[in-house]
């Protein structure tokens, strides 16, 4: 039986809920036993409106130690300041103060990967463009982009509103919304990318999933698209699910 709460932290719910809104990277998932380590960069979802690491960062952090990868976690701007681009201008930041410290925290950032949660998801993916991402900020190409359960739209008939409205607020047009998507700004120079949603999602549509998986094969990038049976959305590392193991095949990709 589904258990709901199988990979909720608690206690990091209550923080996530009353902390400030502002920048910060929590690096207690960093592997400090002076080894060097791979290492994973975390956007957890939240619609913009909030960081939900309590499900989509710590849970998921915690896995990725248990298989020897180092893990950070980015808080970025949101509800009223998640104007774009301030959340793009914090992940953008947050990688060069991570390669900063790469010495200090023993990371291999060769070919670093972001993980990426709904609106999280959509953060990351903006990411891997060349407008809006990487590229723009000068800064290295990640190995991988993991996409789980992501906004890739921002056309108001399929994206998540509170993603959308924040982002771009209420009154956004159509010209808009299709600029600052992630399936319409990937080209041949996108990461590869490990892609996930569940067909029982109702607050991300499936159809966000599907067009980015058409957008990457249009470009020929490397990706790897998984549609979970009775899967919602929120699930974070899907314990109990269809999606249960989906960390493992991430992360399998990513070493390929």
């Amino acid at each position: 039986m589904k258990n709901k709460n199988a990979d909720i932290d608690s206690k990091q719910s209550l923080k996530d809920i009353y902390r400030r809104n502002q920048y910060a990277i929590d690096d207690r998932f960093v592997i400090r036993d002076g080894k060097i380590h791979k290492c994973a960069i975390i956007c957890p979802g939240g619609g913009y409106g909030m960081v939900c690491s309590f499900i989509e960062g710590t849970p998921i952090a915690r896995k990725l130690n248990e298989l020897g990868i180092s893990a950070l976690i980015i808080y970025y701007r949101v509800r009223r300041k998640a104007t774009f681009p301030n959340p793009q201008d914090d992940l953008a930041r947050a990688v060069q103060e991570i390669y900063a410290k790469s010495d200090e925290y023993h990371l291999d950032m060769r070919d670093y990967s972001i993980w990426g949660s709904s609106a999280g998801g959509h953060l990351v993916g903006t990411f891997g463009t060349s407008t809006m991402g990487y590229k723009k900020y000068h800064l290295p190409k990640p190995g991988a982009l993991i996409l789980i359960y992501p906004v890739t739209s921002l056309e108001k008939e399929i994206t998540h509103a509170g993603t959308r409205d924040y982002l771009l607020g209420k009154d956004a047009s159509k010209e808009m919304e299709l600029r600052r998507s992630v399936y319409t700004n990937v080209n041949k120079d996108f990461p590869p990318t490990f892609i996930w949603c569940g067909d029982a999602d109702s607050t991300v549509p499936m159809v966000n999933t599907e067009l980015m998986v058409k957008a990457l094969e249009k470009y020929n990038v490397e990706y790897e698209s998984i549609i979970y049976p009775g899967v919602e959305h929120g699930v974070g590392p899907g314990t109990g699910t269809a999606a249960e193991g989906w960390i493992n095949k991430a992360v399998a990709f990513w070493e390929r």
